[in-house]
């Protein structure tokens, strides 16, 4: 930055484009847990599944478990399907029933304010204009004759 000033948007967007080291020292912290948290699961699912082995009764109690578990979350998964089929159904007769019908009114409301605005403009607004441009013109015919006053 040597000899040249910086406005401040420039300094705004230098300091957005360059990550602050402090940002990415706790990015490499985070990656860092994140994989060894990954490597301490995987070692504890290993350990589990030879000590499972070496246990078969175990292994089948686990399983049976597993599946009851497994069950249960299908039960949850369908009721949840199905209150979200529901809901899907109230809303679209809310927007059929309900917001259909203001639409349409405000697109009448939107008719009338538009025929309100061209009556106005063609009966009141176009003779007034062409009022004060033959006044202008009158106006401006007499200044020209002499007659006005001299600014």
């Amino acid at each position: 930055m040597e000899g040249r000033s910086t406005a401040p948007d420039e300094v705004l967007l230098a300091d957005a484009e360059e990550p602050s080291e402090s940002s990415d020292s706790r990015r490499t912290l985070v990656l860092v847990a994140a994989i060894a948290l990954a490597l301490i699961l995987l070692a504890v699912v290993i350990g589990l599944m030879v000590w499972l082995v070496g246990n078969p009764a175990t292994a089948e109690a686990v399983r049976d478990a597993v599946i009851v578990m497994i069950a249960l979350e299908s039960v949850i998964t369908g009721v949840a399907v199905i209150v979200l089929v529901v809901q899907v159904a109230r809303l679209t007769a809310l927007l059929q029933n309900e917001v259909r019908p203001l639409l349409e009114a405000s697109n009448e409301t939107l008719q009338t304010v538009r025929g309100t605005t061209t009556f106005l403009s063609e009966n009141m607004v176009r003779p007034v204009v062409r009022l004060n441009g033959a006044a202008a013109a009158v106006r401006r015919a007499i200044e020209l004759i002499g007659l006005g006053r001299v600014r």
